[in-house]
């Protein structure tokens, strides 16, 4: 089996001849094109969709809450008409 040492080597080797290759140029030219077109796009980051996400969750449980209150409250003033 090889050792470590001997894979970490020919991971830095392939690294650098990678680094020094055509395939790096390749690599900046297609990252710069995408990088463009998802700037053209209407998108939100993960972060500001989880933000929004916990605005959405926490509006959900008011608007829960002001409906039981105003179910409670209709409740109330429907009682004394029956009596």
């Amino acid at each position: 089996m090889l050792k470590s040492k001997t894979l970490d080597d020919i991971s830095a080797r392939i690294g650098e001849a990678i680094a020094h290759s055509p395939a790096r140029d390749i690599e900046k030219n297609v990252r710069a094109l995408l990088t463009g077109a998802f700037s053209r796009l209407d998108l939100v980051s993960r972060e500001e969709f989880e933000v929004q996400a916990q605005v959405l969750l926490r509006t959900r449980e008011k608007l829960e809450a002001i409906e039981a209150r105003v179910a409670e409250l209709e409740a109330r003033m429907a009682a004394p008409c029956a009596k």
